[in-house]
């Protein structure tokens, strides 16, 4: 262990409480569960009922990913997740690159889960139809859920608790009660509607590119690793529990959808779960649904809101993010950084507001994955670098290591499926990476030399 990790460790044992098993298994279920269930059936209608194969290549990819985290975790259970595994095995730059990637990811990812928690409440106020006023509501809830998230680890994690045990009763409702209503016609009628017609496999592997965003926040349970009781044995079970709940509960529900509602109406919707619920309960169950998918989203908007501090004021502790994001408050918790990542979220709210809230949600959430899939896949490598440093290579982990390929390549085919467009900006997001390096290793020198001139006179 480092300097910076004992540090880490420091700052984060002055919380008071420190999060079980059972919260840690919401975060990383509630982190996934949220605004990509909720809107990503209108998404996929427009690629057809071809898309649940698309679920299911993204849970094997993400169970991949999830057994990656969980087996480095172990080795490494240090604060920052997929930053300090990069760091560690691959080297300060990457570990840099890694950090300023997966921190982007976080805050865009954020603007796209406000955006779709207003989606929902225009189900109760018709007036957010009016794209300024969904900005509006937006930004309030980044703001409410950045100063809860200040209180400390153990307030957020109550209120992550309590919605990701609500938002689960609404998906699984429909999931199941859905099947009842399903008419086959829907799923032959809309098999594969992609425009221009795409063969099969672009089909899928399109879809799979928008349904990825749902498993991001798998590593959830990594990232605030020194705030976790016993994290050797917590961090790995809840990255694998929270990801099966979570890959059921996307299956089951998506399917249902797709079998009530023609694509050409799915397509239409910005509350398609709330459009299955007054199908199966009347007019009462849009209502109901409507109020499920807003808790959810506000869960998930918690539980990103916390990570989004976490990861930079690891950075930061190793000098290579600016010391505003390492300052922590009373609680234990880095105010600044929360509040500094709300600015931009908020920022990024205001750049992408349209009348068409599916084209919003779908721009920024693919940004959302490229930015999170780069991470993964430098964890993947620095996971088979640890195998491969073993002294005895038994069985156990000639069968880690495969997984560990698996979840790169899987990385690797969800950048290039992302489209040319979101990969441009990705490719121009890790060259901005370069003179951010630069400028940040040229101030650390700067602080070694007059720490080094400090002690010496």
């Amino acid at each position: 262990m480092g300097v910076s990790d004992l540090m880490t460790k420091k700052a984060m044992t002055s919380v008071t409480k420190k999060i079980g098993l059972i919260t840690l298994i919401t975060l990383v279920c509630g982190n996934m569960i949220g605004s990509g269930i909720f809107l990503l059936p209108s998404s996929l209608a427009y690629i057809g009922s071809i898309s649940l194969y698309s679920w299911i290549f993204t849970t094997i990819g993400a169970i991949c990913l999830a057994l990656v985290f969980a087996h480095i975790s172990n080795i490494m259970p240090m604060t920052g997740g997929p930053y300090s595994y990069a760091r560690a095995a691959l080297g300060e730059y990457i570990g840099f690159q890694t950090a300023f990637t997966y921190w982007i990811a976080v805050w865009v990812g954020n603007a796209a889960i406000s955006t779709a928690l207003a989606g929902y409440l225009r189900v109760f106020f018709p007036v957010l139809t009016n794209p300024w006023l969904t900005f509006a509501t937006a930004a309030m809830m980044t703001w409410l859920l950045t100063f809860v998230n200040m209180m400390g680890v153990k307030s957020a994690g109550i209120v992550q608790a309590v919605t990701t045990v609500l938002k689960l009763i609404p998906i699984l409702l429909v999931g199941i009660a859905g099947w009842f209503f399903i008419k086959s016609s829907n799923y032959t009628a809309y098999f594969n509607i992609t425009t221009p017609h795409s063969n099969a496999f672009s089909a899928v592997s399109y879809g799979a590119a928008l349904t990825f965003w749902a498993f991001i926040g798998l590593e959830a349970a990594t990232v605030p690793a020194g705030s976790v009781k016993n994290p050797h044995r917590n961090i790995p079970l809840a990255t694998i529990i929270g990801t099966l709940i979570a890959a059921f509960a996307y299956i089951i529900s998506s399917a249902s959808i797709m079998g009530m509602i023609p694509a050409p109406a799915l397509q239409k919707t910005v509350s398609p779960f709330a459009d299955a619920a007054s199908i199966i309960l009347g007019g009462w169950g849009r209502y109901f649904i409507a109020a499920g998918a807003v808790i959810s989203c506000f869960g998930a908007l918690n539980g990103w809101t916390l990570l989004q501090g976490q990861i930079p004021m690891a950075a930061a502790q190793d000098n290579l993010f600016p010391k505003a994001f390492a300052k922590v408050n009373k609680h234990g918790v880095p105010a600044r950084g929360l509040f500094i990542t709300a600015i931009f979220v908020t920022l990024l709210l205001l750049l992408t507001v349209s009348k068409n809230l599916i084209q919003q949600f779908n721009t920024i959430i693919l940004l959302a994955v490229l930015s999170n899939v780069i991470p993964y896949f430098y964890t993947s490598i620095a996971d088979m670098l640890c195998i491969s440093k073993q002294k005895s290579f038994q069985k156990k982990s000639i069968i880690q290591f495969i997984i560990a390929l698996l979840a790169m390549l899987f990385s690797l085919w969800a950048i290039f499926s992302s489209g040319e467009k979101t990969v441009f900006f990705g490719a121009i997001l890790l060259l901005i990476s370069v003179p951010a390096y630069t400028f940040v290793i040229r101030k650390k020198r700067l602080f070694k030399k007059k720490t080094k001139n400090t002690i010496d006179s």
